[in-house]
């Protein structure tokens, strides 16, 4: 009997010791999905988005680690301070308001907003393969091997 509870709390430590914490808040991932998925007219990029577990992180993020910001979660985060607006529904959803309303290229007044990205079905940064790879210049990009080899 003992063996039993042995057996499952091993198994339970395993488990808990594999699994990753989820960095980007849950919240602000809900309010993004409520303002600009649900209401998508394009249902091919919405799935894409929701399809896989990850995909959703890379509206805000690039690669797979989470501290890794893209271009637009960058913009997010200048607004949003994780711990003290996570609750905060209104204060995340008027951030993503201001940050859909930018330019993708903030010289260029002619650029398209993030909000045009996403309504013709378009990361708010790049591609989907593009996100997935992580950032040049992290320690998993691949990089610091390049400059290693050329010195």
């Amino acid at each position: 009997m003992r063996y039993r509870y042995l057996v499952i709390a091993a198994a339970m430590l395993v488990v808990a010791g594999i699994s990753q914490p989820a960095m980007a808040i849950k919240n602000f991932c809900d309010v993004f999905k409520k303002e600009c998925l649900d209401n998508n007219s394009n249902k091919e990029f919405v799935a894409e988005v929701t399809k896989e577990k990850n995909n959703a992180c890379l509206i805000c993020h690039q690669g797979k680690k989470r501290k890794n910001k893209n271009a637009f979660g960058a913009q997010l985060s200048k607004l949003l301070d994780k711990k003290k607006d996570a609750k905060d529904t209104e204060k995340i959803s008027a951030a993503i308001k201001k940050v859909l309303a930018m330019h993708v290229d903030p010289k260029d007044d002619k650029s398209e907003t993030y909000a045009d990205r996403l309504k013709a079905g378009k990361w708010p940064v790049g591609t989907l393969e593009e996100l997935k790879k992580e950032p040049k210049g992290s320690k998993d990009s691949g990089d610091t091997e390049k400059k290693e080899k050329e010195e």
